[in-house]
């Protein structure tokens, strides 16, 4: 079983990678979000192999959150990778979270392949579905907010959580120590 990758990304699309891994090359399909942050040559993606019988498919996640909540759906009867792969697309895994605790059936019917059957399946099966506990409480208000406004600066998540480390305050102050930080590293 693959459970992980790391090569050298050949050709990049928004639902698809090639990695090169010492001159043999995996495509692996990624959601949007996992596509956004692939910036390097160099590339680390956690995987899921799905094996059917006329393919053998690896799908890749730069966030282990991402990818617990891509397996957590394909358990769902009748939601498939494909599915799945637009769930993660769609949705970050803390919204993600968020919408199946809300119980919120027109979020999720947004995401492509989503009736409101299959929206309210999912959430009845997902009532418990939670992102790794270490990581929510340690993003939780001002942090998360702060982390957010960076990453939408274009900086790196494990840059920023590097930063941010022993930070305390509101967002702004964070976001003001954070920048601090970030253009030192």
């Amino acid at each position: 079983m693959i459970v992980g990758i790391e090569g050298t990304v050949e050709k990049k699309d928004p639902t698809y990678v090639h990695v090169n891994v010492n001159g043999l090359i995996y495509e692996v399909l990624v959601s949007i979000n996992t596509s956004n942050r692939i910036s390097d040559k160099k590339v680390k993606l956690f995987v899921t192999q799905v094996i059917r019988e006329d393919a053998h498919l690896l799908f890749g996640f730069m966030d282990t959150n991402e990818k617990k909540m891509f397996d957590t759906v394909l358990k769902i009867n009748g939601v498939g990778p494909k599915v799945g792969l637009a769930i993660c697309s769609t949705f970050t895994p803390e919204t993600f979270a968020r919408v199946v605790s809300a119980k919120d059936v027109s979020m999720l019917k947004r995401v492509p392949g989503i009736g409101p059957k299959a929206a309210s399946r999912i959430l009845v099966e997902l009532a418990d579905f939670i992102v790794d506990g270490h990581e929510e409480s340690a993003h939780s208000g001002a942090m998360g907010e702060a982390i957010m406004a960076l990453e939408s600066l274009g900086f790196k998540k494990d840059a920023i959580q590097k930063a941010l480390s022993g930070a305390t305050g509101d967002t702004s102050t964070l976001v003001k120590e954070g920048l601090k930080k970030l253009q030192r590293l």
